[in-house]
């Protein structure tokens, strides 16, 4: 019924090769045994792409397939400090690869706990779900988007969606990727946050979205608070982690697999369930596949 799709460039081979083991552990055998993943990539290695396919088939996917893609002809990179164009690959999920009616989108640095198929049963044909952005809330009242508000004063306080995991039926996609294109050409002053603005852009003047509950796109923010007291002004909720959430979100640029991340309590999860999956990478006969630097 459902493919999970993910964008893996050889930066993101190790915490790829958690994300796929993260969602199967997510699921009952037999929702595993009928479930797809899909890969999209700028530059791994045939090697690397076996390793992929093995770790899927070993742990229990029904299917698996990757390919070679290059973004949008318009994509535009307005961050790129821990970001690459790999992001826009997102919008690449077409029907003839994909080949299942849903489309599960889900970024490599991301902790998946729970099940987070729910939200498909909510969506209409044309219908995109995303879970609002923590960091960003609203038009008009955060970074992203600048200028939007003041450009189409109606948009004013409109959500706004982070784009780090997303449900979908897998047919509408071409009309996701068309909206995101239409966006980058037509819109390119409003776009600080990449490919997740010119999303939003889409989502905002389509209303193809669907909200999804915060609980399947949680970000982390116990490494923010390490650094400085900013996220306490932008996040409302408490700032403590949240054992309910069924994926966790490591977003910006310090990521859990790394060093010198503070090793607050989801960073110290996410570093126990990637040793069990470098694990099983190991017996997979993999070498020379671990994290940057010492944990």
């Amino acid at each position: 019924m459902y493919a999970f799709g993910l964008c893996i460039d050889q930066q993101y081979l190790v915490p790829g090769l958690a994300a796929i083991a993260g969602l199967a552990d997510s699921l009952k055998p037999v929702s595993r045994r009928n479930a797809a993943v899909r890969v999209l990539t700028l530059d791994l290695t045939p090697t690397q792409a076996l390793l992929l396919s093995d770790l899927a088939k070993r742990t229990g996917f029904g299917s698996f397939d990757l390919r070679r893609r290059v973004p949008l002809r318009a994509s535009r990179m307005a961050d790129a400090s821990y970001i690459t164009v790999t992001t826009y690959l997102r919008f690449e999920f077409m029907p003839d690869f994909v080949r299942r009616p849903y489309l599960i989108y889900v970024d490599a640095d991301a902790l998946v706990r729970g099940d987070i198929t729910e939200p498909l049963g909510s969506l209409a044909e044309d219908e995109i779900g995303a879970v609002r952005d923590e960091f960003n809330p609203a038009v008009g009242e955060c970074p992203a988007l600048p200028g939007a508000a003041e450009r189409w004063p109606h948009l004013r306080g409109r959500p706004y969606f982070n784009a780090g995991v997303l449900w979908t039926h897998t047919g509408h996609m071409p009309a996701v990727r068309r909206g995101v294109e239409n966006a980058l050409v037509h819109a390119r002053r409003h776009i600080l946050h990449n490919d997740q603005d010119a999303l939003n852009l889409w989502l905002l003047h389509s209303g193809r979205v669907r909200p999804v509950d915060a609980g399947f796109n949680r970000f982390e923010t116990g490494r923010f608070l390490e650094r400085g007291n900013w996220v306490r002004r932008v996040v409302t909720r408490p700032l403590r982690p949240d054992p309910a959430a069924a994926l966790v979100h490591f977003v910006g640029p310090e990521k859990p697999w790394q060093g010198d991340c503070p090793a607050t309590e989801d960073v110290a999860e996410y570093r126990r369930h990637l040793s069990s999956t470098l694990r099983h990478v190991r017996r997979l006969g993999a070498i020379g596949v671990e994290p940057a630097g010492a944990w």
